[in-house]
């Protein structure tokens, strides 16, 4: 059997972004670009240039952060995206502008408003003025599996003689069946020859429960390149999981005759950095990188697994990276230790970067006996989603109890400037949230969730709180770690309050 080589392009940093409360800062981008290089991934989409000033900053650091693969950028069939894309990949080492139009009858007309023949001009002409400015150019017509067939001949056709070099079939609403999307592509390779010189990718959501299995239905039918995202990023439901579609074609590459270019020891670390970075948490039964999915709780399971583990477990947990020795580092250890774990975590900060983070790590280690790998992570990612935060907790008191009204006053900086207020509330938590929206100035900001974890085993565990709030119409996520979990939970509602400020300052000005 000949074994096809198929592109990956990874999309969590422009389509896992779009997770509800999901905001990534242009540093933590240029962190997760990095070690998406070190995975291996053929093209980053690093997001949507013409949508904000802060995505447009965000793919220029990216663009200059890697130079191993592709930096992709998206825009809508218009010429000005293009050209804010075109000045976001100004740095890049290899640029693709990706362009999309929607082709479904729904889209057109309820949506966009345009008519078949006004979207297939906007096609030939974006694609054309893409083209002549960068040497690589993708085409997508959205929502592709509910469109009229030949109308979606017609917009392909149409950029592929405008110039482009890929097109991405997108399932963009997670409609399509297995046979359905295999069919799709059979049908689009046949219809169309010039479509055999081209890159075809897909692009599945999750909305069904089917976004892998569509995604690997294609690329047994002749799809070349998938898109997807770290641990099924995106909105609704997400997207197909990276680390799926790459095991799965590591896995049964018997049948499916394919691989990838993926370095697979590096899926565990990615995957446990997009968790961190997003702070949507990992599924314990989620397929590859799940804590439960190399686990065996059966009496059956375990005595076959100790016999050889092949009887319970189709791949090995080293396979994905998963290495049960972490390097304790503890109160004692130099920050050229730290900085050497850092880097073999994946993480290249600059030297303030490593002050910062080596400094909290020390307060970390007075209180603790070892500092594990999962502890240096939760510090790392909590500087990083803060760093160009607004308010930051200078202290802190809290008087709450059984029998009396939990009072909290909170001192937060804001550069030179510390404001103080004290509030009430329900309890401790909710008494602290309060006094931060008085310094704030905020009262439309709802909690939609709160959890806090232990990062690690043990009475002395580094507890990390996660905060989700709405205001304005929008979502943030906030995180905060330290052995004690006030101040945690503290530190996550303030970061994501600074990222709400962050936000309407962005889009006010």
């Amino acid at each position: 059997m000949e074994i096809r080589t198929i592109q990956i392009t990874d999309t969590s940093m422009r389509d896992g972004e779009q997770t509800p409360g999901v905001r990534l800062g242009i540093q933590q981008k240029v962190e997760f670009a990095r070690q998406l290089e070190r995975l291996g991934v053929d093209v980053i989409e690093a997001g949507f240039p013409a949508s904000s000033p802060g995505d447009r900053r965000a793919v220029e650091a990216v663009a200059r952060a890697v130079s191993g693969c592709t930096v992709q950028a998206l825009c809508r069939a218009v010429r000005g995206d293009v050209d804010a894309a075109l000045e976001a990949l100004g740095e890049a080492k290899h640029p693709c502008i990706h362009i999309f139009l929607a082709s479904s009858p729904l889209h057109l007309q309820y949506k966009l408003k345009m008519t078949e023949e006004e979207a297939l001009a906007a096609v030939a002409d974006t694609v054309a003025y893409a083209k002549a400015a960068c040497p690589q150019v993708q085409f997508s017509p959205e929502d592709a599996t509910r469109s009229d067939f030949s109308f979606l001949c017609r917009m392909i056709e149409t950029a592929l003689s405008a110039g482009a070099d890929g097109i991405n079939i997108p399932d963009t609403v997670g409609y399509a069946t297995p046979e359905e999307f295999a069919d799709l592509i059979r049908r689009l390779y046949k219809e169309i020859p010039a479509l055999s010189h081209a890159v075809v990718s897909v692009h599945c959501h999750d909305d069904l429960g089917l976004a892998v299995a569509n995604s690997l239905a294609a690329v047994e039918a002749g799809a070349s390149r998938v898109e997807c995202t770290i641990n099924g990023l995106g909105e609704r439901a997400g997207n197909a999981a990276l680390e799926e579609i790459v095991m799965a074609l590591h896995v049964r590459r018997d049948v499916l005759g394919a691989e990838t270019h993926i370095n697979t020891k590096e899926l565990i670390r990615t995957s446990r950095m997009a968790a961190s970075l997003t702070a949507v948490a990992v599924p314990p039964g989620k397929a590859i990188v799940g804590q439960n999915a190399f686990s065996h709780e059966s009496g059956i399971h375990q005595h076959g697994v100790l016999a050889n583990r092949e009887t319970y477990e189709i791949m090995r947990p080293a396979d994905i990276g998963l290495d049960k020795n972490m390097l304790l580092l503890g109160k004692l250890s130099g920050r050229h230790a730290f900085s050497q774990r850092l880097e073999q975590l994946g993480y290249a900060l600059d030297d303030k970067g490593i002050d910062a983070t080596f400094h909290r790590f020390k307060e970390i280690a007075d209180k603790k006996t070892a500092v594990t790998d999962e502890d240096i992570g939760a510090i790392v990612n909590e500087y990083l989603d803060g760093i160009h935060g607004k308010y930051w907790l200078e202290s802190f008191q809290i008087q709450s109890g059984n029998h009396m009204k939990a009072m909290a006053l909170l001192s937060l900086r804001d550069g030179e400037e510390v404001f103080t207020e004290a509030a009430p509330g329900d309890g401790p938590v909710d008494a602290a949230f309060n006094a931060i929206d008085r310094i704030a100035g905020r009262d439309d900001i709802k909690l939609e969730s709160y959890e806090i974890r232990a990062v690690t085993e043990g009475t002395d565990a580094l507890g990390e709180a996660k905060v989700k709030i709405s205001a304005a119409g929008a979502s943030f996520t906030g995180r905060g770690v330290s052995t004690d979990i006030l101040k945690s939970s503290i530190k996550a509602y303030i970061n994501a309050v600074n990222k709400c400020v962050a936000a309407q300052a962005e889009q006010e000005g």
